[in-house]
């Protein structure tokens, strides 16, 4: 803007064209506290409280947790999947007494499974036989009496009622230490039988289906109530190839008992008697169907 003077003297403004007086002057610039309110009003509460801090909000959007139907399904996979790796550690621990035995180890408990399906393949044959003879004899009737006697000759055999011979071991357990206990000799007659044996006796005691050991309190066994002097003698009638590799099986009774400070003896023989008997003894209540 600019004067002008006039003849009489006076000054006279004159205003200039708006291009030419240049920009408006700006507004004032607000403190910055008139601005807080405004962003402290976007974080407070609908009802009216303290404004709450951001991790305040952060734990109130993860708690209480909002779990959807997806996310429960695979923690329930993710639950059975784990089960599962355990359930197959477990099962790998349980061989471990596989995993550390010898090529030769491995090889005759192999032999020994091929001898234990052997056996059962000649028991179903016998069994076959027998029914054949029953079936193609002249005299049937006197073809089952045969057999019915020989059936009973095995059957007391089984039940101790009569004395056997025939090929087999006889393991022998010195119990210096008084460490070996009533279920350790309780695991050699199951793998004994498993193997094949056909009679078991324990020093003057004959082993039966029923046949039961107990520890005494004053160290020892007792079996079916008879406590047995060490050492503890067993003779075993059986096909010896199959009776000693079961005893002598990586973590089998051998190792066992020795682990126990035990001292254990097993020898092949071609005649094992086995002569303790056991009286025979009438069922109460049971009897045959067939009468």
């Amino acid at each position: 803007m600019g004067t002008e003077e006039t003849p009489g003297g006076e000054n006279r403004s004159r205003e200039l064209p708006a291009e030419v007086q240049g920009p408006p002057p700006a507004e004032p610039v607000r403190p910055a506290e008139d601005a807080a309110p405004e962003q402290d009003e976007q974080h407070q509460d609908p009802d009216g409280k303290a404004p709450r801090s951001g991790r305040q909000r952060l734990a109130e959007g993860l708690w209480p947790p909002r779990v959807t139907r997806p996310q429960l399904i695979v923690a329930l996979l993710l639950f059975v999947l784990g089960l599962g790796l355990a359930i197959q550690v477990r099962s790998n621990n349980d061989s471990s007494a596989l995993r550390g035995a010898r090529q030769e180890d491995l090889v005759r408990i192999l032999d020994e499974l091929d001898d234990r399906t052997q056996r059962l393949e000649g028991e179903k044959q016998r069994l076959e036989d027998q029914r054949t003879g029953l079936e193609n004899s002249s005299d049937q009737a006197e073809e089952a009496r045969k057999q019915t006697v020989e059936k009973e000759r095995q059957l007391g055999i089984l039940a101790g009622t009569v004395a056997a011979q025939g090929p087999g071991i006889t393991l022998t357990i010195d119990d210096k230490k008084g460490s070996v206990e009533a279920d350790m000799l309780l695991d050699a007659i199951q793998e004994l039988r498993a193997a094949g044996a056909e009679a078991i006796q324990i020093n003057d005691v004959r082993v039966v289906a029923n046949t039961y050991l107990s520890d005494t309190d004053s160290g020892g066994v007792r079996v079916d109530g008879r406590k047995v002097g060490k050492p503890y003698r067993f003779k075993v009638i059986g096909k010896p190839q199959d009776l000693e590799p079961a005893l002598n099986i990586p973590g089998g009774v051998v190792q066992t008992l020795e682990k126990e400070q035990a001292t254990v003896t097993v020898a092949r023989a071609e005649k094992i008697v086995v002569d303790a008997l056991r009286a025979a003894k009438r069922p109460d209540y049971a009897r045959s169907s067939s009468q």
